[in-house]
């Protein structure tokens, strides 16, 4: 075994790993943590393939963004792990059997018998000037440059619902809102109002015995 085979088993084995550990934690924010390791030791596997730009963008945007992001709305949402939980028993046998097929669609696509190097040739080296952005750049802001404006508006979608989820309104007894339509509505006499009271004289500041002493 080479040292490149060596090192693409061991990043398949991390990102395998936090794969099952990010779907089997109880805690959300462990899972996001978990699924960060997956998407760096999948930027590894990238990087290997010469696929750099996509490797640095799995890291810069997923890693750096994206899962900042994750946590801020985990946070916020104030999920209740406990109603969560409470139909987990009774799905289970669904999810297994869903998790089955994907698992049988993936092994009929991408298995050994539609993949590996007697059936495609090596890739060939690229030389030093090769620019791996580029290659990706000219055909996604050309032929494919509708479905890049369509996955950027549905991101734009995607944050709007996340932001809508986390308006919660709050009974009023708990949390002081402002109206803004009452506070225009409100009068000159409802603003300030004079309120008489009766003079009140200070009384004389009685001295201690060791300050009449001295």
């Amino acid at each position: 075994m080479s040292f490149e085979q060596f090192i693409f088993y061991l990043l398949a084995a991390i990102a395998t790993i936090s794969g099952l550990m990010m779907i089997t934690v109880k805690n959300p924010v462990k899972a996001a943590l978990w699924l960060v390791l997956a998407f760096i030791s999948t930027a590894g596997l990238w990087i290997m393939a010469q696929a750099e730009f996509l490797g640095l963008v799995l890291i810069l945007v997923y890693v750096g963004a994206v899962m900042v992001l994750f946590l801020f709305v985990v946070m916020m949402l104030d999920i209740n792990m406990a109603i969560l939980k409470e139909g987990f028993t009774r799905y289970l046998p669904i999810g297994a059997l869903a998790a089955l097929a994907i698992f049988a669609l993936m092994y009929m696509v991408i298995g050994p018998n539609h993949f590996g190097l007697q059936n495609y040739a090596m890739p060939e080296m690229k030389p030093a000037d090769y620019s791996n952005t580029k290659a990706i750049a000219v055909p996604l802001y050309t032929e494919h440059v509708y479905a890049f404006i369509l996955a950027a508006v549905l991101l734009l979608v995607g944050i709007v619902a996340a932001i809508a989820l986390t308006l919660r309104r709050r009974p009023t007894g708990t949390v002081l809102y402002q109206d803004i339509d009452k506070q225009n509505r409100t009068l000159k006499a409802d603003r300030f109002e004079m309120v008489k009271m009766d003079a009140v004289v200070e009384k004389p500041i009685v001295e201690s015995e060791e300050e009449q002493k001295k």
